[in-house]
């Protein structure tokens, strides 16, 4: 059989050449580049950096209402923090390049897990959330900053040593890559990439439930991307493999950063069945429930968002990932398009 297989990459408007000579975007990624290259360079970017903090990769978080943001130090704070909690300032270059703003002001990644963290929360006036929990009401323009900003130290966290010669590895002062002096062996932070499906039989969406979703939550289909494939094959066999269905046709949404469990890549695409052959066959070693859902009933849970646990899931009363979640957008776009098709 032939699988038809469409990319359908999302419109972007192209700014003018006005607009893009006067945007900063260039300016900064060649700042970043060269932070990441030069130690010189970065070590001289900490005092006019901010800092995020971190305890055993729990981000330090502030609330606003009913949202959370992250606190940026700046280095004169980030210094006295230090000092106050007998540490020295050359702890700063343990900290992670993660990004810098519109007007280049470096941002960086620091965890302080050997430090006590009630007295840290108390002196900054906040508390080390667990990111699992607290990524659904994160500030919109942290959560890419805070998601790789953990991802990174976890990384740095779980290579300290050389796979080759089993020596200690060094961490050049951004964070961007790791050296065994013994063999020259340089490592690198990588990703692992999965695809995200949303599987459709043409009226209906199909949404699965692991057992390690809070009770109620459905989403997308998705899976690791085994060695050797191409996102084509990983996506019909995932489909295969988790619910006994065969894929006639897919194409690909739209990617994002994840940092559960170990730093991804989700890759979101939508995937066709034959309506004739929708019986859907669950493998239980990996899910807990999978079901067709219908266009009202999608639209329902997004219009709600997410909600407290049911003691009762019924199919009716199920929520969805958040808006930040790949999987939402999927969901929406699965519903503009069946809204297009009925009218």
């Amino acid at each position: 059989m032939v699988i038809p297989v469409v990319f359908c990459v999302g419109y972007r408007k192209v700014p003018s050449l006005c607009y893009r000579s006067c945007s900063t975007y260039v300016r900064r990624m060649r700042y970043l580049s060269e932070l990441k290259e030069d130690d010189v360079a970065c070590r001289q970017a900490y005092s006019s950096g901010s800092f995020v903090l971190f305890h055993n990769l729990s981000p330090f978080l502030q609330q606003k209402g009913k949202m959370f943001s992250a606190l940026k130090i700046n280095a004169p704070e980030m210094k006295r923090i230090l000092q106050k909690f007998s540490q020295s300032e050359r702890q700063m270059e343990d900290s992670m390049l993660v990004g810098c703003s519109e007007e280049c002001t470096p941002y960086f990644a620091l965890d302080l897990g050997s430090l006590e963290r009630a007295a840290l929360e108390s002196e900054l006036g906040g508390s080390f959330a667990d990111l699992r929990k607290a990524f659904v009401r994160l500030e919109e323009e942290d959560t890419t900053l805070i998601f790789l900003a953990q991802a990174l130290l976890r990384w740095h966290n779980n290579h300290q040593y050389c796979g080759k010669t089993g020596q200690p590895t060094e961490k050049n002062l951004a964070g961007s890559k790791r050296v065994c002096h013994g063999s020259e062996t340089i490592y690198y932070p990588q990703m692992s990439p999965v695809v995200i499906t949303l599987v459709s039989d043409g009226s209906r969406c199909l949404l699965v439930r692991q057992a390690s979703f809070p009770r109620g939550m459905y989403s997308a289909l998705s899976g690791f991307c085994d060695v050797g494939e191409t996102l084509e094959e990983t996506v019909r066999r995932e489909v295969a493999e988790e619910v006994g269905l065969e894929v006639e046709s897919l194409w690909y949404s739209a990617s994002q950063h994840w940092p559960f469990p170990n730093s991804t890549l989700m890759i979101g695409c939508h995937a066709m069945v034959c309506s004739q052959q929708s019986q859907i066959s669950i493998n239980q070693q990996e899910l807990e429930a999978a079901k067709w859902f219908s266009l009202e009933e999608v639209e329902q849970a997004l219009g709600r968002g997410p909600i407290p646990s049911q003691d009762k899931d019924d199919g009716l009363s199920f929520w969805v990932p958040p808006k930040q979640a790949i999987a939402h957008k999927l969901l929406q776009e699965w519903v503009k398009k069946q809204s297009i098709r009925a009218a």
